[in-house]
């Protein structure tokens, strides 16, 4: 007889967030309530093996495992083994994750084993005790994972992008909060900073100038946003923001939707310095 386990759990975030982030051994302890320290043994890219202890039991006692596990980015499964058995014969795990909208994934664990036959407990016993723990965790991750997405980003906590020209930062996006269907942020402009004319294949842009003011060339035509005032960019319109007054600029954006990757969404026409760049075919970028 061969103890099996089949639980699922449906997370309002995006399939590539709730991968990465129940992926991170490192930080199972903020979302397990079980594991009270996870040791890396060793690691690759899409593999570790490492040492989990649990939090101490009734009688004080803390068990622990070493385990082996792979993952793999492209189709969102994961493949784990106990090393170390201890009561169990065998134990293997599979995780899969399944997109059932942009923002909303089915996360299932299977678990095959088989106990010793010296264990103090039977397959059946421990069928029962994994289902329990699993419901359990897989609630408090799904909880922990939606609060995440929620949570309040400041402009100072994400690093600066100036290559275009400017103090850019993305806040709001699939990397931060697992945002589905658009991306955000602010760029600081000092007096004379140009952000480098590019254009947005997939997505359109809403500016809102929250200090000071701009001038956004779109295909060449000069529009001039004041402070408090907004700017629709569509889709394919080569634009430049440049700061023409005497103070700092803040300028608020949105894109959206999502380009289907992020290479994809954003075409640049011209290098920081304003020099032209040969641009890719508009219909085929």
């Amino acid at each position: 007889m061969i103890g099996y386990t089949d639980n699922a759990v449906e997370i309002d975030a995006p399939a590539a967030l709730v991968f990465r982030e129940t992926n991170d051994l490192r930080g199972w302890t903020d979302l397990f309530t079980e594991y009270a320290k996870v040791e890396i043994l060793e690691e690759t890219a899409t593999s570790a093996t490492f040492r989990l202890t649990l939090h101490p039991d009734e009688n004080g006692r803390s068990w622990s495992w070493t385990s082996y596990r792979e993952w793999d980015p492209e189709t969102r499964t994961v493949r784990a083994h106990r090393v170390e058995t201890g009561v169990f014969e065998f134990m293997d795990i599979l995780w899969t994750y399944e997109e059932i909208e942009p923002d909303r994934t089915r996360m299932r664990w299977v678990q095959h084993f088989r106990m010793k036959p010296d264990a103090p407990v039977d397959d059946a016993w421990m069928t029962d005790n994994i289902n329990r723990n699993s419901v359990e965790q897989m609630r408090v991750i799904k909880e922990r994972l939606e609060r995440r997405r929620s949570r309040v980003v400041p402009l100072e906590s994400v690093p600066a992008n100036t290559r275009r020209g400017g103090d850019l930062r993305t806040l709001i996006a699939p990397s931060t909060v697992g945002s589905a269907y658009g991306f955000g942020g602010a760029v600081r402009l000092a007096p004379g900073e140009t952000v480098a004319e590019h254009y947005h294949p997939y997505s359109e842009e809403h500016l809102f100038v929250s200090s000071g003011r701009v001038r956004v060339d779109l295909d060449g035509r000069a529009v001039e946003v004041g402070e408090h005032a907004a700017l629709l960019i569509p889709r394919n319109v080569r634009h430049r923001v440049t700061n023409p007054g005497d103070d700092r600029a803040l300028v608020v954006f949105h894109l959206c939707p999502l380009a289907p990757r992020p290479e994809l969404g954003h075409v640049d026409t011209e290098d920081a310095d304003g020099n032209p760049l040969p641009a890719p075919d508009r219909e085929s970028a």
